[in-house]
């Protein structure tokens, strides 16, 4: 048996990829970010350290909704 009949016998298994997009949802977090900045009044270095700190709180309480 050699190598091309080889290949033939056994076809390559392929793996399929799937592709999620998450634009939508993106978008949504960052418009919701910015609408909190605007509303709260932050300034430029405030609303940084809300971009670090506010997801973390919306994870502890959706968390604490899920128990």
């Amino acid at each position: 048996m050699d190598a091309e009949s080889c290949v033939k016998e056994h076809p390559k298994h392929q793996q399929k990829i799937k592709i999620e997009q998450h634009t939508f949802t993106g978008g949504l977090w960052f418009a919701a970010w910015l609408f909190t900045i605007g509303y709260l009044h932050l300034s430029f270095w405030k609303g940084v350290l809300a971009l670090i700190i506010w997801p973390y709180f919306i994870g502890v309480h959706a968390s604490a909704l899920l128990r």
